[in-house]
């Protein structure tokens, strides 16, 4: 029997001094530094007036006397479409008379092409530049001089949308005076 006592006291420290272990300790990483994150770009001034594919700058509605629908109301470019539509093409007529026999004749306008966030970066710049260009080239049709177009694509940099009716809002050509007269040409 003393045996057995003596197995049960040498299982009973080897309970003990297992129990009695130090806590392991895990190394915990430093916090990642707080990164500064730029602020937005400063979005554009807002077009209150538009057609179904352009967004039309507010000073150039008032000094041209555009007529037309407001920007939150009209469609705007079909998913990775460029065409315009016969109610872009009517503002359009107005803006090239505006440009090119009424009030700002001479002044340069600037064509900003915009798409929705879907997509890579490369082609919704790619679908921005279409977009201007395809207003651009009917602004030309209409006897605009391409030293008076400006053309330019901001992709998807300027989206605010989340769904497919606020991302129709996302696809369109933005047309403002430019603020210096161009001297080369941009169009064809």
């Amino acid at each position: 029997m003393p045996r057995t006592i003596t197995y049960l006291v040498l299982a009973s420290s080897l309970a003990l001094g297992c129990s009695k272990k130090q806590p392991t300790t895990i190394p915990v990483p430093p916090p990642d530094p707080v990164v500064q994150k730029a602020p937005p770009p400063e979005a554009p001034p807002p077009a209150a007036t538009t057609t179904p594919n352009v967004s039309v700058a507010d000073d150039l509605v008032k000094q041209c006397e555009l007529k037309f629908g407001n920007r939150q109301e009209a469609p705007k470019f079909d998913l990775d479409r460029a065409e315009l539509l016969p109610e872009d093409r009517s503002v359009l007529e107005q803006i090239a008379q505006c440009v090119t026999r009424g009030p700002l004749q001479g002044r340069a306008v600037e064509l900003i092409g915009h798409a929705d966030p879907r997509g890579t970066d490369e082609y919704n710049l790619g679908l921005g530049a279409r977009r201007a260009e395809t207003v651009g080239t009917y602004l030309l049709r209409l006897g605009v001089p391409s030293t008076q177009l400006t053309k330019t694509t901001r992709g998807e940099l300027d989206a605010t949308g989340a769904d497919e009716q606020s991302w129709r809002t996302d696809r369109r050509v933005d047309l403002k005076l430019a603020t210096r007269a161009s001297t080369t040409a941009s169009g064809s």
